[in-house]
């Protein structure tokens, strides 16, 4: 038993409460009323996205701090809280959407459930995992776009500059950062055991592409259009 199961059942029961109160907290425009579960569902994910950024810089200049050690006790508890929201987020798309709309990203997220699932339950290369976090800075941008497409505010100045910014910070918070994780694995293979390895080796190779793919349907729907 690991004492962070307990934070990520709270991070999994708080993200639950924070979706359902959201309609009341941020009330959807008039044109995302057709849609009301997605419109709190971008905004769950956006309140995530801008708590576990800072960590993640923390954890990648952090060099003193052991990457296959929780010798940091923030780090283990980030990586707890983060498991928890995309296990909720998980759930939620899975009795909310249908399966051909969101394969995508389910499988998106079973993938970052195992990764983190293991830096949690095994307490081993939690630094290493919570380097990802710095995808989340992307996710921000990401996320405000979206809210901005529901809101149909697609012609206006906000919208402009978030998409040059989103794109910015995807290729700096999201490419190459996967690609740095992927030159550290590749360079410290012969001290990670060979099961944590494959895990590692399979998840940056599904993640690498799925995420180049993204940059382009963006870079196609905001610029080139």
């Amino acid at each position: 038993f690991s004492p962070g199961l307990l934070v990520v059942a709270g991070s999994f029961a708080a993200f639950r409460l924070l979706n359902r109160e959201l309609e009341r907290l941020v009330p959807p425009p008039p044109s995302a009323r057709r849609n009301r579960w997605k419109w709190r569902n971008i905004w769950t994910s956006l309140a995530h996205s801008g708590l576990p950024s800072p960590v993640g810089c923390r954890a990648f200049w952090g060099m003193g701090v052991p990457w296959h050690s929780p010798s940091w006790p923030l780090s283990l508890l980030t990586a707890s809280l983060f498991l928890g929201y995309f296990l909720e987020d998980f759930v939620d798309m899975l009795c909310n959407q249908k399966l051909h709309q969101s394969w995508e990203l389910l499988f998106h997220h079973s993938v970052v459930i195992v990764c983190f699932g293991i830096a949690v339950l095994l307490h081993q290369y939690v630094g290493f995992a919570l380097v990802a976090l710095l995808v989340e800075i992307n996710s921000i941008f990401l996320h405000l776009r979206q809210i901005l497409l529901m809101a149909n505010l697609v012609h206006t100045t906000y919208y402009r500059l978030n998409s040059i910014i989103n794109l910015g910070t995807y290729v700096v918070f999201r490419i190459a950062t996967l690609a740095w994780m992927t030159r550290w694995l590749f360079l410290n293979r012969e001290n990670v055991p060979p099961a944590t390895y494959a895990v590692g080796t399979v998840g940056m190779a599904i993640m690498t592409p799925m995420n180049i793919i993204l940059f382009y349907r963006l870079l196609r729907s905001d610029f080139f259009k």
